[in-house]
């Protein structure tokens, strides 16, 4: 016994090691949807300003005073050259809930963590728009030492803009205090579009009960210039509280006296959080957020999140620790740092708001592409992460797009692209619109609708949601029978590639979502048309080997002989045992798949030298052997590892330079998951909190 608990102190000791050793190219520090959502851009977190993850400067900036000394730990503070050097930061480590910057110097050790309760299976929770920075200071050398802490958001997280004038006051909860900031004209879902940051709500920053805290809504310059001096804040909150935020730099600051600091660790948290008082515009109704569904306002907010920390500090440590464990068991030490970087990025693309009558609904943006709302070609990659988690999430995805397509406004007879243009959910804009089948995607979005929903029922071992919309889904598995098998010149979700006529991966997509079909018939009782539809599905399996075979691998389309592609679509007949394919298939293009790799990855097909991080692993896990499954993921990490481009991880990057090929921040990394799926324990067991 002694013995193995020696060696299991052994391989996490080595796994964290390997973790510390991991640069992302950008951190995750508040991370909650496409406007809350903030992100370090650098290797220190002193080293630059932070961001959102659209670019834009949203400034917060941590410092600690050690017996009068001031060191910065984050933000550049470029305005002041000769300002406070930083204290050595000696780690980083992105976990799925946290972001933990470990830092030395002045004679202390101090630990900075951005903890983020996104528990998916507790949704109450998850919903909060509300992240918790946490310090943990002890001496290291066991000299006490005289320590302050520093912390201040800026304007910058509640306007589009810098010209736009911003307004800040104080409020009085309890035996707590909280300050807060937001635009002073509140157009509330006024604009959409991708390039933009939120300019309606308000941003709040509060601390628990504690003599030794103080907080102030002033100019940045002037409490920033006070803490340095005597490691307070001003006595006095700003009263001129209109202000351009390019022309002052008003902020929410925060300050902690923690006295004299020896060995025993001292910690303090603040929370920041983000009211937005409606969300999302659907079909010109405003949508609450899911955590206001019943009627909580900001007070609430913050009260639970103070009175929920210790127990919530204590729940993400054990999910992150456990999910890090099974992430490794399933793929490695390099898959699980991957999956642990897109987990926050994948939840933080998404908004969760309430219907009328509570439901949940989610609602995901298109970042750094076409700022679409619910495209469902985003959700169909994302939805691995929500099918291990909670597929009541997915069906809070998948809902909007079914009521849509059963609207008589709806006219066709395949599945709708999105609902519009974020956060403007009042249908398609993409391609056609509801007006023509120009630049639409109908096999690919039938096909992904009806994939997500069969996966879901089989999660759950229910399809009742599924029997709620059986008109619709009819209509669309008869729509891929009719077309779906040779399908015509049509887009599919690699659509930056452009049109392709008899697309071999497209067809597979179609097979796999008849087989759905019929498997969603079985678990609703509709045994001959699910027996029609699976007849039907091993049919077109047998005649796509046949016509997409070229030799040593498959044809990128039908009838394209020294072609290929990565035939990601495939997984499905894996992970949902519809067995329509013999494994011969996969190992045919797993062996051929190993000639091509480049340095960061597998190219996406034989057009281009790009590639798509989430197909990346979905092929992947068409492997049998782990050691294959690992030697592709192993160029795609690296890619993370040491891309030149210090944004939120790219899904489509170039295979020879790790140079991105375009977008970032995008929720599609949740497709990562998907080698979780492939192992029916850990499936089970993570789905099964979900419910």
């Amino acid at each position: 016994m002694k013995l193995f608990i020696a060696s299991l102190a052994l391989l996490l000791s080595l796994a964290q090691s390997f973790a510390q050793s991991f640069r992302p190219p950008a951190a995750p520090l508040v991370a909650h949807d496409p406007y809350f959502s903030v992100w370090s851009f650098s290797d220190d977190l002193a080293g630059s300003e932070t961001r959102h993850w659209t670019g834009a400067p949203h400034p917060l900036h941590a410092a600690v005073r050690v017996d009068g000394k001031t060191y910065r730990l984050m933000g550049a503070d470029s305005r002041r050259s000769g300002g406070p050097a930083p204290l050595v930061q000696k780690r980083l480590q992105v976990l799925p809930t946290r972001t933990i910057y470990d830092f030395e110097g002045a004679g202390l050790h101090l630990t900075f963590t951005f903890l983020t309760p996104a528990l998916p299976e507790d949704l109450d929770v998850a919903a909060r728009p509300a992240t918790y920075l946490v310090w943990e200071v002890r001496s290291a050398d066991a000299v006490e030492r005289q320590v302050e802490l520093y912390f201040d958001a800026t304007s910058s997280l509640v306007v589009d803009n810098p010209y736009q004038p911003v307004v800040w006051s104080r409020f009085k909860l309890g035996d707590m205090e909280a300050v807060r900031m937001g635009s002073r004209d509140q157009p509330v879902l006024e604009k959409r579009g991708d390039d933009l940051r939120i300019d309606w709500g308000y941003l709040y920053l509060t601390v628990p009960p504690d003599s030794s805290a103080s907080l102030i809504a002033a100019d940045r310059d002037e409490a920033w210039q006070a803490f340095q001096e005597d490691g307070r804040l001003p006595l006095n909150d700003e009263l001129e509280t209109h202000a351009p935020a390019r022309f002052r730099s008003p902020a929410l600051a925060a300050a902690f006296d923690l006295g004299k600091v020896g060995a025993a660790p001292v910690s303090r948290y603040a929370v920041l959080a983000y009211d937005d008082i409606f969300s999302i515009e659907y079909f010109h109704r405003k949508l609450r957020p899911y955590w206001r569904r019943k009627g909580a306002t900001a007070a609430d907010l913050l009260a639970s999140a103070v009175r929920d920390y210790p127990a919530l500090a204590g729940r993400c440590r054990r999910f992150d620790e456990e999910l890090m464990a099974d992430l490794r068991r399933a793929g490695g030490d390099e898959y699980a740092l991957l999956a642990a970087l897109a987990f926050r990025q994948t939840l933080a693309a998404h908004k969760l708001t309430a219907d009328a009558d509570g439901t949940p609904l989610l609602f995901s943006k298109e970042n750094f592409s076409n700022g679409c709302i619910a495209t469902v070609d985003v959700s169909y990659p994302s939805s691995p992460l929500f099918l291990l988690f909670n597929t009541r999430l997915l069906k809070a995805m998948v809902q909007p797009i079914l009521d849509y397509a059963g609207m008589q406004r709806w006219p066709f007879p395949f599945a709708p692209h999105d609902l519009g243009t974020y956060p403007q959910a009042n249908g398609q804009v993409y391609g056609g619109g509801e007006k023509s089948e120009d630049r639409q995607m109908p096999v690919e979005e039938s096909g992904n609708m009806l994939i997500m929903i069969a996966a879901a029922a089989h999660a759950d071992g229910d399809a009742s949601f599924a029997d709620r919309y059986w008109p619709t889904l009819a209509r669309w598995a008869a729509y891929l029978e009719e077309k779906g098998f040779d399908p015509e010149n049509q887009l599919c979700t690699d659509d930056f590639a452009g049109h392709l006529a008899r697309n071999a991966n497209l067809s597979l997509k179609a097979i796999a979502g008849l087989a759905s079909f019929a498997r969603l018939c079985d678990l609703t009782g509709r045994a001959a048309e699910g027996e029609r539809y699976r007849r039907r599905a091993r049919e077109f399996a047998r005649r796509w080997m046949d016509a997409a075979d070229d030799g040593d691998r498959y044809a990128l389309a039908f009838g394209a002989p020294g072609t290929w592609s990565q035939k990601y679509n495939l997984v499905w007949d894996r992970l949902l045992g519809f067995n329509l394919f013999p494994p011969a298939v996969a190992q045919k293009e797993i062996a051929f798949y190993k000639t091509k790799m480049n340095p960061y990855g597998l190219p996406l097909d034989n057009r281009e030298r790009y590639t798509k991080l989430d197909w990346i692993v979905w092929t992947a896990t068409l492997a049998q052997h782990d050691a294959d499954f690992k030697a592709m993921i192993a160029p795609a990490y690296r890619f993370a590892h040491e891309t030149p481009d210090r944004v939120p991880l790219s899904d489509w990057y170039w295979t020879h330079d790790g140079r991105r090929r375009g977008f970032q921040a995008r929720s599609v990394v949740g497709g990562v998951f998907i080698r979780m799926l492939a192992d029916p324990d850990l499936w089970t067991k993570w789905a099964a909190r979900g419910k």
